[in-house]
């Protein structure tokens, strides 16, 4: 990715600490982002939070109300629905053995591979891939791999359609 040549910022307020652009990013107010690389045309919706070390590829649509934390990499083309939210530790916990827990949690990455769209409100939990040109329809909780140019549906998600 290039530094941006074009910004556009539409309204509200954009907190950007120690990203990577590329060229003609769009986003609509109050996002909150960090060391993390959003490709070239990529859009993103107010109210969108994305991590360090979050990358996001070329010609995304990232839509209002969307939780991106730490590990997930989203490839060129994929839409995200509004409300979406990924997971990133399969064992969460605030505190261990009586002390607050800071670093004593185990990072798994998620793949959202290129075309893949993921419908509003779907939670995607982590350690796990969701294939090219895949669909996650809204609501959907993932929790394991999507087949590329599959559908899924449902809590758990499972597959209905496969192209």
């Amino acid at each position: 990715m290039s530094e941006s040549a074009k910004t556009t910022i539409i309204t509200g307020t954009v907190a950007i600490r120690d990203v990577v652009l590329g060229r003609n990013v769009t986003f609509y107010g109050f996002v909150n982002l960090y060391e993390c690389a959003i490709g070239d045309d990529t859009r993103i919706g107010a109210f969108v939070e994305i991590q360090k070390r979050v990358r996001i590829g070329k010609r995304c649509k990232i839509s209002s109300h969307t939780f991106i934390c730490e590990g997930v990499n989203i490839g060129d083309d994929v839409f995200i629905g509004h409300g979406v939210m990924f997971t990133n530790d399969r064992y969460p916990r605030a505190s261990l053995a009586g002390k607050p827990i800071t670093d004593e949690w185990q990072l798994e990455e998620t793949f959202v591979e290129e075309g893949a769209s993921i419908g509003s409100n779907a939670t995607i939990l982590c350690g796990l891939r969701i294939g090219r040109g895949a669909m996650v329809g809204a609501g959907a909780v993932v929790t394991r791999d999507v087949p590329a140019h599959a559908t899924v549906v449902g809590n758990p998600a499972r597959v209905i359609k496969k192209s």
